[in-house]
């Protein structure tokens, strides 16, 4: 039974990379016609509305006081931010060396849970952060030919989504995800409202580019659902690896819709980065300490799609 609830749960966990990956791929083929501004806020009106009716319906918007928390604020910095930086390096990164470096994540998290909440890391697990950002150096290649100053904008998108996660990670039970999913949603919309005028004005739109945006929308809400019925079904430690198969998903959505090509550098960072991360969730099944890097896929806490 745990075999097919783990089997289950692996199968849930690949659909919801699918569904984000697909997500980040039609985001991509909008920013071609409008700015990434003008994109947050048509693809948020949808999202948005989606989650709200979601969280509505399982009575997550009675407490309004909630927002006022004050970690809420600063996890609104970390969505905002991370948001941010991320969709600026899509638009000009291919997607599969964005994925590689986001991978980096859990190993940010894991580190950022030692430094500042004081949580207990193996050296062990301290040698997987290294390796894992090793194979981020070797992808980024800071100083050596095929460097892009937009590798950085992806590493400040781990940073923030850091600063999220841990926000999120001291947040009380009494703060409904559903609620907090549906605020920084709107937050990431109003912020892309905001910023379409300083990034080049509101283009017309197209009836294309406006259904890739519907359908980012749709996916996101998608890959909401089948993360939660990942973690759900299955085991934390035998589901969570099963979140790097957004990096294949990237490569291979990047080669048929773009034509992207991975160089041996990216191919050979990412399998640093990919194997830190899974040894890492190994070390903390052995410990007993699933947590942390399993924070993003929580069944407790729906996690945020750029």
């Amino acid at each position: 039974m745990a075999l097919s609830s783990n089997l289950r749960g692996a199968l849930l966990m690949s659909i919801a990379m699918a569904a984000f990956t697909l997500n980040d791929t039609l985001i991509k083929v909008a920013a071609q016609h409008m700015n990434m501004g003008q994109a947050m806020f048509i693809r948020g009106l949808f999202a948005t509305t989606l989650i709200a009716v979601l969280a509505r319906h399982r009575g997550a918007l009675k407490d309004p006081r909630a927002i006022l928390h004050p970690l809420v604020a600063m996890r609104a910095i970390g969505e905002l931010g991370g948001t941010l930086c991320y969709l600026v390096a899509l638009a000009q990164l291919p997607l599969g060396n964005v994925q590689a470096i986001f991978q980096a994540l859990p190993l940010a998290v894991t580190m950022g849970a030692a430094l500042v909440l004081g949580e207990y890391v193996g050296w062990r697990r301290w040698l997987a952060i290294a390796i894992g950002f090793v194979g981020i150096l070797i992808i980024v290649r800071p100083g050596f030919e095929g460097f892009s100053r937009y590798s950085l904008y992806t590493l400040g998108c781990v940073g923030f989504c850091t600063l999220r996660d841990l926000a999120t990670y001291r947040l009380p039970d009494s703060v409904p995800t559903f609620y907090l999913s549906t605020v920084m949603s709107a937050s990431v919309t109003l912020f892309g409202a905001a910023l379409i005028a300083p990034m080049g004005g509101w283009s017309p739109l197209q009836a294309g580019p406006v259904l890739h945006l519907v359908g980012a929308g749709v996916l996101l809400l998608v890959g909401y659902q089948t993360i939660i019925g990942a973690t759900r079904a299955g085991e934390i430690s035998a589901v969570a690896p099963f979140r790097y198969t957004a990096l294949l998903w990237a490569l291979v959505l990047g080669f048929l819709v773009f034509g992207d090509r991975p160089d041996t550098a990216i191919l050979a960072g990412s399998a640093l980065v990919v194997g830190s991360g899974i040894y890492m969730v190994y070390r903390e099944r052995v410990a007993g300490r699933t947590r942390i890097v399993a924070e993003t896929t929580n069944a407790d806490m729906i996690p945020d799609g750029m």
